[in-house]
């Protein structure tokens, strides 16, 4: 994911522009640039590879000075990283954009300019955006309707900011897919892909929606919609300040981060799926190339990540018709191997720092499998620098030491390459839309089962006085119930096992009783009626069951069995949701037990070591 910062003002920009990349400089590192149309309508340009500091340099020796002007941090889908891959981009010598996201049909374009005569410098999709505006401004002689004329030819996911030297007083930005918001100042304005960016200005600001064309003046701001209508969006004001380590209205951090999941999913989402498909360039500029033959998955991860990894495998196996294995990276990197040709090697990491996941990477890459590819939080990680392919999950910042957001990321950003794989195994295009719309209602899913907090906060006083508990789950909310007993026992020290349900009379049924509460998960799925007759088997015990059920599956609250109804939702998704419930119930026991919730005892946040 690119960055974006954009400022026209009657003060020179270039400090602000910088400080913005600065700030957003989590969403790509491989390069950065910035376009200044200075007081003598002159656009003046500079790029440089590597991170924001490399530029800084660049611009402390030679000053891009200004009132208007865009600039970019990059991470690449459509070209190495390079100093002519790097944004702006620019269609001759008075037009120049900058670009987040991918432009699906960026060949058919610039095929059809190459033979208008326009010659392409970078191997990037934005170049095309530049000659395609460039073009038609030619036509119309107007930069707002030349970018409006623009985009009804691009097909994909694309935030765009557009500036003209021959009209210096403004910059004409819009959105599609990715994020872009406008920052309202005094005699100023901004734009940028988070509004983390702007803070040093602004803590007012206008968030774009779909198809928002938007032209940016120092006392003006104009959107219309994608229908041409005029339209005003709400400003709103950044209540919680620029420190992401801030707890704002919540007791911890961890409540923090469950509640900022339906914005860090979407932010996961954005970029990488249209209404119908996944963008597959999102995943990296060889992505299609090494995608294409792969005959097994092999996913390493420790923790929490573990589990993602072992919902991906039902989802692989399910949707791609690829073999998938899954192992903690500790027991991988002390055994023998049986290699599969044309595996694929995918990492998963938080931090992209776990000493265990890294050396797994390190001997893979020395073993002989097809690519490796990283799904990780943090920019700039070892993990990410080490890999072939890579997917940043947006969660922010992880705080509290017993992960929430980046699990829920995690989750996203694998299904999210699972479509991506499975187009290359034969999965339709009607399958693959119809999961690509589950994913877009994540969010909101999230968000409803949010609002039963406060239940599940009175159903957690059932657990104060326990010193076990049991979780069931079958097919891919097993491993949902493995992560809802190791976020028990993280935070609340009460020891939790998760079981899949089938395996209840193999030995852990022995463990039942009243002084056992069951903790299942239940979505509507095929499962459901024998999961039912695993709940009776517990009931005959004399074991209280607490049940986070879809609302269709029919699951009747009777004495001893407490059910707590979710809103129904596709069984693909469905892990992602049933997550949710589990996080708020340990974290309301850990709370009522009085136990440190962010820091709890023994545990660190990024293992770096054995």
């Amino acid at each position: 994911m690119c960055g974006i910062v954009g400022a026209v003002s009657e003060r020179d920009v270039q400090g602000i522009l910088l400080e913005g990349l600065r700030r957003l400089e989590y969403r790509g590192y491989d390069s950065a640039g910035m376009a200044v149309i200075n007081g003598e309508s002159s656009l003046r340009r500079a790029r440089e590879v590597g991170k924001v500091a490399a530029l800084a340099d660049a611009i402390s020796a030679n000053p891009l000075s200004g009132h208007l002007g865009i600039a970019h941090t990059r991470w690449a889908t459509h070209g190495e990283p390079s100093q002519l891959n790097a944004h702006p981009h620019m269609s001759g010598e008075r037009l120049a954009i900058v670009h987040n996201g991918i432009i699906e049909n960026y060949q058919e374009l610039r095929d059809e300019l190459k033979t208008e005569g326009y010659v392409f410098t970078s191997q990037t999709d934005t170049e095309v955006v530049a000659h395609l505006i460039g073009k038609n401004y030619q036509q119309e002689g107007n930069l707002y309707n030349a970018v409006k004329t623009s985009i009804t030819r691009l097909r994909g996911a694309f935030a765009l900011a557009v500036v003209h030297a021959d009209e210096p007083d403004h910059l004409v930005v819009c959105r599609e897919g990715s994020p872009l918001v406008v920052g309202v100042g005094i005699g100023e304005n901004f734009i940028a892909s988070d509004q983390l960016a702007l803070l040093p200005v602004t803590d007012r600001f206008m968030f774009l929606e779909e198809g928002d064309i938007a032209d940016i003046r120092k006392d003006q701001i104009k959107i219309h919609d994608r229908d041409g209508q005029a339209v005003e969006r709400t400003i709103t004001r950044f209540e919680h300040g620029s420190d992401s380590a801030d707890k704002g209205e919540y007791r911890h951090f961890m409540l923090k981060e469950i509640y900022e999941q339906p914005r860090v999913i979407k932010a996961t989402m954005e970029g990488r799926i249209t209404e119908t498909r996944v963008l597959e360039q999102a995943l990296g500029t060889s992505a299609a190339n090494l995608l294409e033959n792969v005959r097994h998955v092999q996913i390493i991860a420790c923790g929490t990540s573990y589990h993602a990894g072992m919902v991906a495998r039902y989802w692989i196996e399910d949707l791609a018709g690829v073999p998938c294995s899954v192992e903690v990276a500790s027991e991988f990197r002390y055994r023998k191997h049986v290699i599969q040709p044309d595996t694929l090697f995918l990492c998963i990491s938080q931090s992209g720092e776990t000493a265990d996941t890294l050396a797994a990477l390190r001997q893979a890459k020395k073993a002989g499998f097809r690519a490796a590819l990283a799904i990780c939080n943090v920019p700039g990680s070892s993990l990410v620098r080490e890999s072939d392919l890579v997917i940043m999950t947006q969660a922010g910042p992880e705080i509290g030491v017993a992960s929430t957001k980046a699990f829920t990321t995690q989750l996203t950003a694998l299904l999210i390459f699972t479509l991506a794989l499975a187009r290359h195994n034969g999965l339709s295009e009607q399958k693959e839309a119809e999961i690509v719309q589950a994913i877009h209602l994540l969010p909101g899913q999230v968000s409803d089962v949010l609002a039963l907090d406060a239940e599940i906060e009175a159903m957690s006083k059932a657990f104060m006085d326990k010193n076990h508990s049991l979780f069931l789950g079958r097919g891919s909310q097993y491993p949902v119930a493995m992560e809802g007993a190791l976020k028990l026992k993280e935070i609340s020290y009460i020891h939790a096992e998760a079981y899949p349900a089938g395996e209840l009379k193999h030995g852990p049924l022995a463990l039942v009783d009243s002084e056992m509460p069951v903790v299942t998960v239940a979505p509507n799925n095929d499962l459901v009626e024998k999961l039912k007759s695993n709940l009776e088997e517990v009931r005959a015990r004399g074991g209280e069951l607490f049940v986070f059920a879809d609302r269709a599956a029919d699951v009747k609250p009777e004495e001893g069995i407490h059910v707590m109804q979710l809103p129904s939702v596709h069984e693909i998704t469905a892990p992602i949701v049933y997550t949710v419930p589990l996080q708020l119930l340990s974290y309301h026991v850990a709370v009522l037990k009085g136990t440190d919730v962010d820091q709890p005892r023994n545990l660190a946040k990024s293992v770096t070591v054995e």
